[in-house]
């Protein structure tokens, strides 16, 4: 196919890695020229501005939150190729989810609304989960460069904001496990027992589970550098969690209170950790620090 792709932090950057292996033409843009550049070593075709990458068979885009896509695209849409299918892999909120879904519609393009979970390693090696809701025209045209990407395509039905619901509901759990292993961390340690052989017990019985291999093995180790779900990043999902709730009168507890303990992680000076360094914040809180 001939893929637009808008987007090239970590995620992007692997998902196009993926795409031109596959054979798929892939013509790239992205706010800062250098990954550009070095996807164009690989093949990539680099377009002069956003309206290049928006005159293929569809285009891709995984930008970081509502307002870059607000920034880059809405004003660029109305020079689209007619017809074009737009497949949004970023995490967005509900609210944005609905708006962009009617600016698509007015304009006459296709929408799908397609949020990933994975890291960027399981990006590049086509491994992805993702969520695909929209018409069903739209989704059929995004199918091929969707497979290419994911290990599964979930259906999510018609309605694009299904996608993103579940996209940030699962974001918000797994913010809330790192939270948990932190806790129980500290609980371990209180009583002679090292985070490591703690950690190492519960992620290969009861919690044997990617998220929590993942994000054990580098809580144990202290791993938090450099970030694949970097800190800053998992505070705005947790926000759009919040207010997603919000939307339908929902308390969420939880979300209250890792909103808390990512504000005070990124409140230190230095590099954004990954969301893993949460670990240290609920220690500290458990441990009265």
């Amino acid at each position: 196919m001939n893929i637009g792709f808008i987007g090239l932090g970590a995620m992007g950057k692997a998902m196009v890695e993926n795409l031109l292996e596959k054979g798929h033409a892939v013509t790239v843009w992205n706010r800062s020229p250098g990954p550009a550049a070095e996807l164009a070593a690989l093949g990539a075709i680099v377009a002069d501005g956003v309206e290049g990458a928006l005159q293929g068979d569809l285009v891709l885009s995984i930008l970081a939150h509502d307002q870059a896509i607000r920034d880059v695209l809405l004003d660029a849409l109305p020079r689209a190729r007619p017809g074009l299918v737009h497949v949004n892999l970023a995490t967005i909120s509900t609210a944005f989810a609905r708006e962009l879904a009617d600016r698509h519609a007015e304009l006459g393009l296709g929408y799908v609304a397609a949020p990933v979970f994975g890291r960027p390693p399981v990006a590049r090696a086509g491994g992805l989960n993702v969520l695909a809701a929209g018409a069903p025209e739209a989704v059929a045209a995004a199918t091929p460069a969707l497979e290419a990407l994911a290990g599964k395509v979930w259906p999510m039905g018609e309605d694009p904001v299904r996608a993103n619901a579940v996209k940030i509901a699962g974001n918000l759990m797994i913010v809330s496990a790192v939270e948990a292993m932190g806790e129980a961390a500290a609980l371990g340690a209180a009583h002679g027992v090292p985070a490591a052989d703690l950690l190492d017990v519960l992620t290969s019985t009861i919690f044997a589970s990617p998220i929590y291999k993942i994000y054990g093995g580098m809580i144990a180790e202290g791993r938090y550098h450099p970030p694949g779900f970097a800190a800053d990043l998992a505070l705005k999902d947790v926000r759009l969690a919040q207010a997603a709730g919000d939307e339908k009168g929902l308390a969420l507890p939880l979300a209250d209170l890792v909103e808390g303990g990512l504000e005070t992680l990124l409140s230190g000076e230095g590099e954004t950790p990954d969301l893993a360094a949460l670990a240290e914040v609920s220690r500290g809180r458990v441990e009265g620090r």
